[in-house]
């Protein structure tokens, strides 16, 4: 087996899809797709991980599980993991930090469990 081919192999092993290897992407679901991307992540090794809006399109059941992955690859590898999310509850439940951004300035930084309705309503101009 060539060793591109066992990498990729391994890699989607971790993200629990194994027998995806030899499928195109374009023939899997949405869930499938963010795994394969994950992945990518793993086989490219970089130092810190993007995630840009990773659930967006996702059920809440795929949602959670790729938070899980996104969440369990940080920590199994200690990269700094950097996400942007609408979905407060997910960000409330998966990470330390939370930054809110509005207008590309920062509103807040805060560890998760001090993130408060108010701050929420105010990074989305609820309180008007």
């Amino acid at each position: 087996v060539p060793m591109d081919v066992e990498t990729a192999f391994k890699a989607l092993i971790q993200v629990g899809i194994p027998e995806k290897l030899y499928e195109r992407t374009d023939k899997l679901s949405g869930g499938q797709q963010q795994r394969v991307a994950i992945a990518r992540v793993l086989v490219q090794n970089p130092t810190a991980i993007l995630a840009d809006e990773p659930i967006s399109s996702l059920d809440p059941e795929r949602s959670r599980e790729i938070m899980d992955i996104l969440r369990q690859l940080s920590q199994d590898t200690g990269k700094t993991l950097v996400t942007s999310l609408h979905a407060i509850e997910f960000a409330r439940s998966h990470y330390q930090r939370i930054i809110g951004l509005r207008q590309g300035r920062i509103l807040f930084d805060t560890p998760a469990e001090a993130l408060s309705d108010s701050m929420i309503a105010e990074l989305y101009h609820l309180s008007r």
